[in-house]
């Protein structure tokens, strides 16, 4: 940037950064890229009448990075994520589209989107839901354990299209499938404008089977499908002791915790017969509904011992196995 001259200035503002409207103001103050190098946020409000703060401070990140990138370090890959970007295609997998519009009058690109806090949402974009505030949030987080990287996020996502692992990569979209893959797919489009995605599974603590429960639709007093939801949120957890698979997940040295699939797991909730996919080693599904024990569970003896027989009884006249087909 230190060597540009004022046309190439205008073209990048134009051009890369999306901005032809402050193109004047600019043609008229800044005449090379060493002067734009050395703007500050106050000049850029007053030399070149940026009045917007998301807007300032978009131009001022980007000079900053252009600042780093003199000593031969590059660009960052916050860069490579322009506001169309993340106002269509990133909000879409996050779950909020409807705050595409604001972000894209405000310019938010990844450099932006890596700065912003919950007051930013809040204060600048309009964001007043908290819950959509935390899901923005944990969006970013992913980016920034994965360096902002567009292609390793999507390598991530690709390999668990088609496959239950991974989750914290899920975009929304991959969320709503897995919703009808576990046959709720009754519930499945509730989850339209909610802001689940995989990030808030796997990284916020809060985000419980009661908080999906309700995200979906699911009416209080369905306990079943509580239950069954609540098995199949709980495949998803992975053990403390299988620290070093987390790591693998991750790609990185983040200390946060990932939720992913484990594939014995896996096996157990494709092969199980019960409609409810209980695993046989889970708390008694039965004792935490109300419902009562069955003999059908007990060995051949007991289930003959368990059976009352007065006397003069017909069942007395049929041996065992007759008994236990019957």
């Amino acid at each position: 940037m230190s060597v540009w001259r004022a046309g190439a200035v205008q073209a990048w503002l134009e051009v890369v950064m999306g901005m032809p409207m402050y193109i004047r103001a600019c043609s008229e103050n800044v005449k090379s890229g060493k002067v734009l190098l050395g703007l500050t946020d106050e000049d850029l409000e007053l030399g070149l009448g940026i009045v917007n703060p998301i807007h300032r401070r978009k131009l001022r990140l980007a000079i900053e990075d252009y600042r780093r990138a003199e000593g031969d370090q590059g660009l960052s890959k916050a860069s490579e994520m322009d506001h169309h970007w993340v106002a269509t295609s990133w909000l879409s997998d996050v779950g909020l589209p409807q705050y595409s519009q604001t972000f894209q009058s405000h310019l938010v690109d990844g450099r932006v989107l890596n700065s912003l806090s919950r007051r930013d949402l809040e204060r600048f974009l309009n964001i007043g839901d908290q819950f959509h505030q935390t899901s923005i949030l944990l969006a970013i987080q992913l980016l920034q354990m994965l360096s902002f990287d567009k292609e390793a996020l999507q390598a991530r996502r690709t390999k668990c299209d088609h496959q239950d692992w991974d989750p914290i990569v899920w975009t929304c979209h991959r969320v709503m499938k897995w919703i009808r893959d576990i046959d709720l797919k009754e519930y499945a489009d509730n989850l339209q404008g909610k802001g689940i995605h995989g990030a808030v599974m796997a990284l916020d603590p809060s985000f419980d089977t009661d908080a999906m429960a309700k995200a979906l639709g699911i009416p209080s007093n369905k306990h079943m499908l509580h239950r069954h939801l609540y098995e199949e949120m709980k495949l998803l957890a992975v053990p403390h002791s299988n620290a070093e698979q987390s790591n693998e997940v991750i790609g990185s040295s983040s200390p946060v915790a990932v939720n992913r699939f484990a594939e014995d797991r896996v096996s157990v909730r494709r092969t199980s017969k019960s409609p409810l996919r209980l695993r046989a080693n889970s708390q008694s599904v039965e004792r935490s509904l109300g419902f009562h024990g069955s003999c059908g569970s007990l060995p051949r003896e007991a289930r003959l011992q368990a059976v009352p027989r007065t006397k003069g009884s017909p069942m007395h006249t049929y041996k065992s196995v007759e008994i236990t087909n019957v």
